[in-house]
Parts: C-alpha cells; structure tokens; sequence
C-alpha cells in the first residue's frame, strides 16, 4: 500500500501583500511560519515510528515549510521543481491587479494562455502526469508532498484518473495549510483526507 500526503504551505507573504504566487518566491509570513510548525508537529506524532520521504517545490514558501515539517520529522527533504506552482508568464512578479487587468483572455478551459508565456493548465497536468507516474512506480510506501493550491488540486484529479479535459468543468480548491492523505491499496486510488485544516491546531 501507498500512503501519499499532500500539504499546501500555509500563509505566504504573497496572500497578504496583493501580489501574485505563481514563480514570484515568496517566503512564508510570520504566521505561516507558526502555522508550519504546528502542522509538523502534529505530522510528528502522526507517523511516529514510521518510513517518510518529503518532497516539496523548491519555491521558499514551500520549501520553508519543508525544512520545519523534515526538522519535526527528523528527516531530510527533497527539492522537487515539477510541484512549483503553475508559471503564470508575464504576471510573474506584479500585483493581481495587475494580472486582472492585463489578461490576454479569461481563462475558461485548460487549453487558454493567460499570458503570452504562461503555463496552460493542460501543459502544467501532462507535466505532474509524468511525475506521478515515475513517483508510483517508486519504492516508498508512505510520502508527504508540499506544494502550492493549483498544484495540489491538479494533483489530486489526476490521482483519482481524471482525463485532462476534466479539469474543464471540475476543480479540487484547498486552502492554506490544508493537509491531504491519498492511499493506493490493492489497484484501487482512496482519497481519505482532503483539504484537513485541523493539523492547524
């Protein structure tokens, strides 16, 4: 059996100052920093006694939160770059305002570009297509991925065997510090936590 858990970093600097995620680095806020802490602590006791390899983006909001939670854990994470959040182009760096404003065209289904060089939704699920399928064929039964909102929710619909296309008319929304438990036991995928924000507390 395969154990996957899934966290989205919790406060970023960038949902407090109006500025785009995206490839922008920010770092956690002070509270996300607290937040961290408490969702690794509460990891810690969690999976006391057992094997885990951590895995996280390597954009500071995340990796942050990698550092606190493989320090609690007493383990070592891992630099992923494929769990980045979507590149979002020419919005990389400015305000959401300005991102609003500057649109090449609303984005409705995974195939619009919302800027000349911006990531497609589709382009960003073949990409986490391929590193699902290399991360399942591995050894390791019981994994935590640390990654960003959009990220995660594409994640968990390609987890469940969604086609690509369906991600036009569904989508898998977290919030921060949201913690997700995946299982793969005998061929068949189980989500058994989504989005948990009690390992906030």
């Amino acid at each position: 059996m395969k154990i996957i858990y899934t966290l989205q970093h919790p406060q970023s600097q960038h949902h407090l100052n109006g500025m785009v995620g995206s490839w922008t680095d920010w770092d956690l806020s002070e509270l996300g920093v607290q937040q961290a802490q408490r969702i690794a602590l509460n990891l810690k006791a969690e999976l006391a006694g057992k094997s885990v390899r951590l895995l996280s983006s390597d954009l500071k909001r995340a990796w942050h939160t990698a550092e606190i939670v493989g320090e609690a854990l007493e383990i070592k994470a891992e630099k992923e770059p494929r769990l980045r959040e979507r590149y979002l182009g020419e919005a990389v760096g400015q305000s959401v305002a300005w991102l609003k404003a500057n649109l090449l065209k609303p984005e409705i289904t995974i195939d619009d570009r919302l800027f000349p060089s911006a990531q497609t939704r589709r382009e960003q699920a073949e990409q986490l297509g391929s590193f699902w399928d290399q991360l399942l064929q591995q050894d390791d039964n019981l994994l935590i991925l640390i990654s960003h909102g959009d990220t995660l929710g594409m994640l968990q619909a390609l987890w469940l065997g969604l086609e690509a296309d369906a991600l036009n008319s569904i989508q898998f929304a977290g919030q921060a510090g949201g913690v997700s438990c995946l299982w793969e036991r005998d061929g068949k995928r189980i989500v058994r936590k989504f989005n948990d924000l009690s390992y906030l507390k």
